[in-house]
C-alpha cells in the first residue's frame, strides 16, 4: 500500500538482519503477513527501550522477526521467553537465536502458548508481554497472562482490528474474528488495565496492568 511505503521512508531503517529475516519469511512461509515487517517491528523496539522490561514473555514466535526486535531493545541482563506451537519451526529459531547478539538471553519454549504459560509462572513477573499467538484463544492467552504481569507492566496485543473484519458483524463470523472481538470486548470491560488501540498495520492493542495504588 502506498501509505505503507510512505512510513517506511520516513522512520528508522530496517535493520539488514531483520530485513533478510523478512525476506526469507516472504518466499518461505504460508502465511507470511504474520511476520511483524518494518513498521511493527520499529515500534515493538521504540517501546521496549521506552519501557526497559527485565522479563519479557512473547506468546507466537513465528519466524522470529518481532523477538529480534524485543532482544535488540531490550537492557543488559534482561530476558526474553518466546514460545511457539509450530515445531517445525523450531531448528531454524534456535539458529537463529544462537547468531544473535542477545541469544543467550533468549529461552525458546516449543508448545501451545496455554499450556507453557502457567509452567513460566516462577520465570515472572513479567514487564512487558507480547500476545500473538491463536486468534482464537486471545481472550485465554490474555487471562492466562495478566496474573504473570508485573504492576505497571505492559501487555501487547497483535492483529486486533484484523483487517476491519472486527467491525464487520453483518459477514465476519470466522473463528478468529471472534476470538478477536471477544478479546477486544474483554479487554475494554477490564478496569484493572489502561488500553489503547493503534491503528498500525493490522491493529495493535497497548495494555498497561494498573498498580496497586492505581486501585485503591
Amino acid at each position: 500500500m502506498e501509505i505503507d511505503e510512505y512510513i517506511s521512508s520516513h522512520i528508522d531503517a530496517e535493520p539488514p538482519e531483520l530485513h533478510r529475516l523478512w525476506r526469507r519469511t516472504q518466499l518461505t512461509r504460508l502465511y507470511p503477513r504474520m511476520c511483524s515487517g518494518h513498521a511493527q517491528g520499529r515500534l515493538l523496539a521504540m517501546l521496549t527501550r521506552m519501557i526497559r522490561p527485565r522479563r519479557i514473555l512473547e506468546l507466537g514466535t513465528f519466524t522470529g522477526y518481532s523477538a529480534l526486535c524485543f532482544a535488540e531493545a531490550m537492557p543488559d541482563g534482561a530476558r526474553l521467553h518466546t514460545v511457539e506451537i509450530n515445531d517445525e519451526y523450531a531448528d531454524d529459531l534456535r539458529e537463529l537465536f544462537a547468531s544473535s547478539p542477545r541469544g543467550a538471553d533468549i529461552v525458546l519454549h516449543i508448545g501451545d502458548a496455554e499450556d507453557v504459560v502457567p509452567a513460566l509462572a516462577s520465570e515472572g513477573p513479567f514487564d512487558l508481554v507480547f500476545i500473538d499467538a491463536n486468534k482464537r484463544r486471545y481472550a485465554a492467552c490474555y487471562r492466562a497472562v495478566l496474573p504473570l504481569t508485573a504492576p505497571g507492566g505492559y501487555i501487547i496485543a497483535d492483529n486486533t482490528l484484523w483487517g476491519e473484519k472486527v467491525t464487520d458483524d453483518a459477514h465476519a463470523h470466522d473463528a478468529q474474528t471472534l476470538g478477536i472481538r471477544e478479546f477486544n470486548d474483554l479487554v475494554a470491560a477490564d478496569t484493572t488495565v489502561e488500553k489503547v488501540i493503534i491503528p498500525l498495520r493490522d491493529g495493535m492493542t497497548i495494555i498497561r496492568k494498573k498498580t496497586e495504588q492505581e486501585l485503591l
